[in-house]
């Protein structure tokens, strides 16, 4: 079976903002700011808000905290509260992905209570970003709202 040339997009072009490019057969794309983001899968597939696959709803997660931050004006406190952040929302995907490799039951425990940590983290941040910029309070409440259902996720894991 010979391989479609167009499946692969080994050099992905900057696109302007606000336009999405079309999907390329065999890979879902997705535009954050000016990168292009592929994600392997079935090109038939849709686009869901909330994938059953854990990893990739982390993941989709932390893409939606990075957008989130760039969007938060520079400014010296904000600039902490961005770091913090981006940090912990995007190392409860890490954190996750880290437990799908368990040494143990322990082990694996041990790692989704350091999601359900971040998470929680995540929250608090996102709650401090709204009181230094009460202008992004709509979008931050989305990603809130979000952060909440991973935290039940998690917590229901741990039990």
């Amino acid at each position: 079976m010979k391989k479609n040339p167009k499946s692969q997009n080994p050099n992905p072009k900057k696109i302007p903002n606000g336009q999405i490019p079309k999907p390329i057969a065999g890979w879902e794309a997705s535009a954050v700011g000016e990168a292009l983001l592929l994600h392997d899968g079935p090109a038939t597939r849709p686009l869901r808000d909330k994938p059953f696959d854990m990893e990739e709803r982390t993941a989709q997660f932390g893409e939606r905290i990075i957008a989130f931050a760039k969007r938060v004006p520079r400014h010296p406190t904000n600039d902490r509260l961005i770091t913090q952040l981006v940090g912990c929302g995007t190392s409860v995907g890490a954190n996750y992905h880290e437990a799908n490799e368990p040494m143990s039951k322990k082990d694996f425990i041990c790692c989704i209570r350091r999601c359900l940590k971040e998470a929680k983290e995540t929250k608090f941040f996102l709650r401090m970003v709204v009181a230094s910029e009460p202008g992004l309070a709509e979008e931050a409440r989305a990603l809130y709202r979000e952060t909440k259902e991973l935290i039940l996720i998690f917590s229901s894991m741990c039990k």
